[in-house]
């Protein structure tokens, strides 16, 4: 049996694993983090804090264009956990699976399977016993199940069932990410003459989303009417760029501004969540000087996050552990205007 210590100058915590296997042991060092090739066996196991992990077939590709299999992205994800875990505790979480990696079959899975072990912390709504992504061990045991994305509720569990931030998804219609672009600097403009900001990460995919902190003390019928005189005014100042149409046929190459998925029972991509493509990219928050047209969100991926996590910290922090915003003038004069 041998240690397992990885620590980096910008986590807040140590993430420590037991790593052993039956019949060879390996021993890995920090620079090792990333993955193993000189072990080769159907199963290893990992002690995370109390808890045996074990991971099955960890030589599986799971990204094969990035060359990431099953157990580079176990270690991958304890890298990310510091980061990815503010955004996923006590929220409500779906994920996407895909066994045989993101070529194969994938499928969506709400309810904690029946083998979730009883150290797992769990939250029922309605009739959907939610898995609560609360810690690393948590984390690495999805990871096993070859969770390859992690989508979260819009609030917490943890207190009232109120959205703590708005969020608006921005999607490109097209293959041009410069449209999203701009859209995305025109929706921070807009927040700024409200007296609002916005932080904003990439989605992984090919979008970006803006989220908004709040006071955590507004309803989502609320916030949907926020959300809502935000969207059709850049639709109506911005008409041949954002639309608001849900149907794709009639979007035609403009940027869609959706507002409704901010609800009650919807989800979004965990920021720092990695997306199962074959970038293997990671949901990746940037500073706003950084939304420009060349931007490639794909360049961000379970590759290269982490020398930008040691260059630039994260960005998320203050969405956190900042002060939130007051929406009452806003929603004062959307109510005197019926709008």
């Amino acid at each position: 049996m041998c240690m397992l210590r990885h620590s980096e100058s910008l986590l807040s915590h140590v993430v420590l694993f037991t790593l052993w296997s039956r019949g060879r042991i390996g021993r890995l060092s920090k620079d090792k983090w990333a993955g193993v090739s000189d072990l080769r066996e159907e199963a290893r196991y990992l002690r995370v804090d109390d808890k045996e992990i074990k991971i099955s077939n960890p030589d599986k590709p799971l990204y094969p264009e990035a060359g990431i299999t099953k157990w580079d992205y176990v270690l991958a994800c304890g890298r990310l956990a510091p980061f990815l875990l503010k955004g996923t505790r006590f929220r409500p979480l779906t994920v996407i699976r895909y066994p045989h990696g993101i070529h194969g079959e994938s499928f969506y899975q709400k309810n904690a399977p029946d083998h979730t072990p009883e150290w797992i912390a769990t939250a029922r709504e309605g009739d959907i016993e939610h898995i609560l992504l609360n810690d690393v061990a948590t984390l690495i045991w999805l990871a096993n199940l070859a969770c390859l994305e992690f989508h979260v509720a819009f609030h917490r569990t943890d207190g009232p069932n109120t959205p703590p931030e708005i969020v608006f998804d921005l999607d490109p219609s097209v293959d041009d990410f410069s449209k999203v672009a701009e859209t995305a600097l025109l929706t921070r403009e807009v927040l700024r003459r409200m007296d609002l900001d916005g932080f904003i990460k990439t989605s992984g995919a090919s979008g970006l989303q803006i989220h908004v902190p709040l006071e955590g003390k507004y309803t989502y019928e609320q916030t949907r009417k926020v959300g809502k005189f935000i969207a059709h005014y850049l639709a109506e100042q911005h008409p041949l760029l954002v639309t608001v149409t849900r149907q794709v046929k009639r979007r035609g190459d403009k940027v869609y501004f959706d507002y409704l998925q901010h609800w009650r029972g919807k989800t979004l991509i965990a920021p720092y969540s990695p997306r199962a493509n074959p970038a293997a990219a990671v949901a990746t928050p940037l500073l706003w000087e950084e939304v420009t047209p060349d931007l490639v969100p794909a360049d961000w991926n379970l590759r290269t996050i982490f020398p930008r996590l040691e260059q630039k910290g994260d960005l998320f922090d203050p969405l956190y552990n900042g002060p939130g915003y007051r929406l009452d003038r806003i929603l004062a004069f959307i109510e005197k205007r019926r709008l």
